[in-house]
Parts: C-alpha cells; structure tokens; sequence
C-alpha cells in the first residue's frame, strides 16, 4: 500500500518513448514541473500529451515543448506559448483542440470507466463537423483536419458524441498526499489535477506535504488514492518553486509622491496577479 517512489527520476523511469500523458494544472497552477523536468532529463520523447494547455514562461510542459519533444497535444487553448503556436503552425506539431469543459469531462469520464458521452457544445461548429485542423502541412494548408462525430438529437436538442480519454501515464501536482495516494490540492490548482489522475493508468503525484495515513480527514480528500500509483515526496526547495505570470506591483510613496487617500472604489480593486501552483 505504500506507494511513495524515492525520487521523480525513479517515478518516471518506465515512461517511454510514444506514452500518452494527461497532465494536471492550468496556466502556472498546480502544475507537476518536478515530473515533467524528470521526463526531460530522461530524454523521452514523442510524447502524447493530454493537459489544458501546454505550459507556460518555459515551464512545465513548454520544457517538453521546447526540446521537440511532444508529437501530439490534446488540450483547449495555446495561450500566450509563443513556441506552441510556431510548431503547430508550422507542421511540427500535430494538435487537437476541443472546448474546455468536454476536455475536462473526457478525462473524467474515461476515468470512470465511461467510453463516450453525448454533450450539446461544439454542435453546429467544426468541433462536432470535423475539418479542424488538426495538422498543418508548414506552408498554411492543412495536412491533417478532424473527422466528422456522430451528432443525435434528445428530446429535439442536438449533442455531440465525445470519446472518454485514457492516457498511459498522468503526472499531477498536490498540496498533500499520504503513502497511500490519498490527495489534497491547494485552491485553484484543484482544477484538472483530479481529473488527469482518473485517466491515467499509471498515476505519478508530486506532493509538497507527505503525512502518515490517517493524517488527511476522509472529508478532506479530493481524489482518492485508488486513482493514484505513485508519490514523490518534494524537497522543500521544489514545493516552494512557484511561478507567478505576471507580477504588478506599486511604487512606495515618497514626499513628492504620497499615498493618495484609500477610496471605496480603491478598496474594491483587487491587485493584479498571476497563479500559482501548489
């Protein structure tokens, strides 16, 4: 039942070259960088990837990105990687782009041991038509689009046929987890963590706090350790690397500059951050 592995190399030492992955986070939130550095290190390469986007600020699956290492990625949005959108563009990479919420109840849903589901979004657009492309050939054709899915009216209303995922492996990031893969995610890192740990056959989470089994109330847990192979226990230096995308911050008040008096309208502003993991 003890499923801690001593290190992020050791957790990763069977992942091999073609392996599908479903990766955690969202922007830099709850992202597994210590994993996926890992893979790096290894050298594996012709990765499927499953994960909302892929990475961000050359962290997370942008190291992947980056050294070529990623065939294939499934997710809902490029996002500011500009590296992203010159291999997708170019040829170099073969992408599936799919509404967040399907991609969200894909994972979920192969997870559960379900095939497919029907859902009313992308029906009317090429999501449910097929010609996305999917593949472009470097010279702005399309070398590869999207087939056509099964489209079936309920009770008059259209839905769209959506396969379940399942990935070989998932990597995921969380607050806590025990020996026995019991796992806690801290805030906004919650979102597809759980979700990419369902699809995954073999599940490797990083955890920044290792407790003892019986320390996380059965309340408490968000995904259960059924779903989880594999724990690596993070330094204290990992657990607290965390990126924050974009940073605003105000000058200290001078003499020539004072403090302006603090208005409800200021009070009601919030300061401008980026995320977090964790």
């Amino acid at each position: 039942m003890d499923k801690v592995v001593s290190t992020a190399a050791a957790a990763v030492a069977d992942v091999p070259d073609g392996a599908t992955l479903a990766v955690g986070g969202f922007g830099l939130s709850g992202v597994p960088n210590v994993t996926i550095q890992a893979l790096y290190e290894r050298g594996v390469t012709g990765l499927g990837v499953v994960s909302n986007n892929c990475g961000a600020m050359e962290s997370g699956l942008a190291v992947l990105l980056a050294a070529g290492r990623i065939a294939r990625v499934t997710g809902s949005y490029i996002g500011a990687n500009k590296e992203f959108a010159r291999q997708y563009l170019g040829g170099e990479l073969e992408v599936e782009m799919i509404p967040q919420g399907t991609l969200a109840e894909r994972l979920r849903a192969g997870g559960a041991g379900i095939p497919a589901f029907y859902t009313p979004a992308g029906v009317g657009t090429q999501v449910a038509d097929g010609g996305l492309p999917w593949r472009y050939d470097g010279e702005g054709g399309v070398a590869l689009a999207s087939p056509p899915k099964e489209v079936r009216d309920f009770d008059g209303t259209p839905y769209v046929l959506e396969r379940g995922i399942r990935t070989d492996f998932a990597l995921v990031r969380a607050a806590k987890g025990d020996r026995h893969g019991n796992l806690v995610f801290n805030k906004s890192s919650r979102n597809f963590n759980p979700l990419a740990a369902m699809a995954g056959r073999v599940t490797i989470a990083e955890v920044e706090e290792l407790v003892e089994p019986g320390e996380i109330d059965p309340d408490a847990v968000h995904l259960p350790g059924v779903f989880v192979q594999r724990v690596v226990a993070l330094t204290p230096a990992q657990a607290a690397d965390k990126k924050i995308e974009q940073r605003t911050v105000s000058a200290p008040p001078t003499r020539e500059t004072p403090m302006a008096r603090e208005t409800p309208a200021a009070r009601e502003t919030p300061a401008v951050r980026g995320s977090v993991n964790g």
